[in-house]
């Protein structure tokens, strides 16, 4: 795994932020599978950017996992990253030996409308993050390793695709993506200056079951289900990298027992154990090939009726602001370090979605 350390998970205690997301829930289930004696420890503050009551689904996801499971114990905490107390807080109780960032105020089109938000807990709470790692060692052990979320929006309207992580990513097109970029410059310096492991993971368009109710493949079921017409935007000359849940949560499960090796330089003093990571598909989909399977796979749940006809619901519309025409994933350097390549096709990713949304909303 080149430059890495090598953590074991068992027994250690891991901080999830973000806990009732969509990626955090599954990585915590995946988390309580897959650790021995260890102590998860889950926080979110459940704002109402989307449908509480799809993150208290989740919440209950996690507990018939860890009744289901002989597996490590579990704690969620409802509170916000963003409060400096809060988070110091939390640190000094538990003192945990693994973070994984992944609270933050996600959503390209909201952070034009609502930046404040983006503010408030993507920076002053990945802030207040960091400096938690920081003080960490006053209580004994501290952080091994931080692991936090960025995004595929860094690369902006980046024209080489596919995108890799040593591409310039100074030129973001929405105040989400400066966030994350931010996310990225504030973990480098802590990492140079306190010697602290930090890996970032720039995620390609993560869909599946009991996701983000705001995102495309979501909104565009609500309203095929209600007969409504679907805006695909770019005249559906836009092209994603769809990357299916499992292999984000595969993905994160192995960075984050892969921490930045401690290494000093050629002048004795500490490099940044600091590293990057695309996780995608790298197969990005044209949006009107992506809609149409949707569609399918939605007649083939039951969520629409077999005489659905897709062509009469689809409106072509012109580039929304904050957007960008393709995402697409170079993951070499993650395949290289961890040996690892998402892989689950857009087909079968949409047919796990398709059929967790007929049982979840209407059964």
């Amino acid at each position: 795994m080149g430059h890495k350390s090598r953590i074991i998970l068992n027994n250690k205690t891991i901080l999830i932020t973000g806990a009732a997301g969509f990626i955090g829930a599954n990585l915590i289930i995946k988390l309580l599978k897959h650790v021995e004696k260890g102590m998860i420890i889950g926080i979110d503050n459940l704002n109402d950017y989307y449908d509480v009551g799809l993150k208290r689904y989740r919440l209950k996801q996690i507990d018939s996992t860890v009744n289901s499971e002989a597996c490590s114990n579990f704690e969620f905490l409802q509170g916000d990253i963003s409060d400096s107390n809060t988070v110091q807080t939390l640190f000094q109780k538990y003192n945990p030996s693994i973070v994984v960032n992944l609270a933050a105020q996600a959503g390209v089109r909201y952070s034009i409308t609502n930046p404040d938000v983006y503010i408030n807990s993507n920076l002053i709470g990945f802030y207040n993050i960091l400096k938690a790692c920081r003080n960490s060692y006053q209580y004994g052990g501290g952080v091994e390793h931080l692991v936090y979320a960025s995004s595929s929006s860094v690369y902006g309207g980046n024209t080489k695709i596919p995108f890799n992580e040593t591409d310039f990513v100074d030129n973001p097109v929405s105040l989400y993506a400066a966030t994350k970029k931010s996310n990225e410059l504030l973990a480098h310096s802590y990492s140079k200056l306190y010697n602290i492991p930090t890996t970032g993971l720039r995620f390609f368009t993560v869909y599946g079951p009991a996701g983000r109710p705001d995102m495309a493949y979501f909104t565009f079921t609500d309203k095929l289900r209600k007969g409504e017409s679907i805006q695909i935007f770019n005249y559906g000359n836009c092209k994603r990298d769809f990357t299916f849940i499992d292999d984000i949560v595969e993905g994160i499960l192995l960075v984050i027992q892969g921490t930045p090796e401690k290494m000093n330089g050629a002048d004795g003093l500490p490099l940044p154990p600091y590293n990057i990571y695309n996780i995608g598909n790298s197969h990005p989909e044209n949006l009107l090939d992506f809609v149409g399977i949707l569609s399918e796979e939605l007649v083939k749940a039951g969520v629409l009726d077999s005489s659905f006809d897709f062509e009469c619901h689809r409106e072509l519309v012109p580039m929304q602001p904050g957007d960008v025409p393709v995402t697409y994933a170079d993951t070499h350097k993650l395949e290289k370090d961890f040996g690892f390549k998402p892989s689950t096709d857009l087909r079968t990713g949409l047919r796990s979605f398709a059929e967790w949304y007929k049982e979840y909303y209407m059964c």
